[in-house]
C-alpha cells in the first residue's frame, strides 16, 4: 500500500477500508438491550387464566363466608346453651328487679256517703233459660274525689227469691275496675243475668254447668262489696 504525505503531514491509507465496522467491513450488528422478549398469550389462554381468576376469588369468598357462619353459629349455640343452664337464676333476677306498684296517688277510696247505686231491668219479664240485661250505675254524690271499684266483684248484682239468695256477681272474681269519681259523676255499665244460680257455689266453675232457675218472681239489688249497706233499689221482675 502506498503512502503519501499530504501538505498537513498526515498519512493518507488508500484502499483502506475504515474499520471492522465500517461501512466497507460488513454488515454493522443491532443494538440489542440483552432483555428476553415477552411472550405473547393468546385471547383464548386470556380467557382461560380469567376464568381461573373468578374460580379461585369465588371459591376464597365461600370459604370466608363459611368460616363467619360457622363463627356466628357456634356463638349463638353457647349462648343458647349457657341460658338454658341459668334459665332459672335469669327469670329470679328479672322478677326481683320488677318493683312492687306503688300507690303514688293520695285519693281517697270512696265511703258509703260518697256514692249512691242505680239499678233498672231492660225488662218485666224473662224466659226460663233466657237472658235479662240490667243498667248499673254508681253516680257520685260527695265533696271530694274518691276511687271506687266499678267491676262485677266490687259492685255486686244480688238475685233472690223470697228469703233465698240465687245469684251473686262476685262468685267468680273479676279484675279490678278502679274509678276516679267526682261531684256528678256517674258510671253507667250493663249487666246481664243469664237466669242461673250460683249462690250455693264454694268457688268459681264454668257458667255453663250453673243451674238454671225456675219459673217465678225474682229481685235484683246492686250493692258495694267495701259497703254492703250501700245498696240500690230493689227491681222485681218475673222468670216464665
Amino acid at each position: 500500500m502506498a503512502v503519501q504525505r499530504n501538505t498537513s503531514g498526515a498519512r493518507t491509507a488508500r484502499g483502506a477500508g475504515t474499520g471492522a465496522n465500517g461501512p466497507s467491513g460488513g454488515p454493522a450488528r443491532n443494538d440489542r438491550s440483552g432483555k428476553p422478549r415477552k411472550r405473547k398469550i393468546s385471547k383464548k389462554q386470556q380467557a382461560i387464566y380469567r376464568r381461573r381468576r373468578i374460580v379461585a376469588g369465588t371459591v376464597s369468598l365461600l370459604i370466608i363466608a363459611l368460616i363467619v357462619f360457622c363463627v356466628y353459629s357456634l356463638g349463638r349455640g353457647i349462648g343458647a346453651v349457657n341460658t338454658m343452664i341459668h334459665h332459672d337464676e335469669v327469670y329470679a333476677i328479672s322478677r326481683d328487679a320488677t318493683p312492687a306498684p306503688k300507690k303514688v296517688s293520695n285519693v281517697k277510696d270512696c265511703s258509703a256517703s260518697d256514692v249512691t247505686l242505680q239499678l233498672s231491668a231492660a225488662s218485666q219479664s224473662v224466659p226460663v233459660g233466657g237472658s235479662l240485661d240490667f243498667t248499673a250505675t254508681i253516680v257520685h254524690e260527695g265533696s271530694g274525689n274518691c276511687l271506687v271499684d266499678g267491676s262485677d266483684s266490687g259492685r255486686v248484682l244480688t238475685i233472690t227469691s223470697g228469703q233465698e239468695t240465687i245469684y251473686k256477681s262476685d262468685v267468680c272474681p273479676a279484675d279490678s275496675r278502679l274509678l276516679l269519681m267526682a261531684k256528678g259523676d256517674k258510671d253507667v255499665q250493663k249487666v246481664t243475668w243469664n237466669t242461673n244460680a250460683n249462690a250455693t257455689l264454694t268457688e268459681c266453675t264454668d257458667e255453663s254447668g250453673w243451674a238454671k232457675v225456675n219459673a217465678g218472681t225474682y229481685v235484683a239489688q246492686l250493692s258495694l262489696k267495701d259497703h254492703p249497706k250501700v245498696k240500690s233499689d230493689p227491681v222485681t221482675f218475673t222468670v216464665g
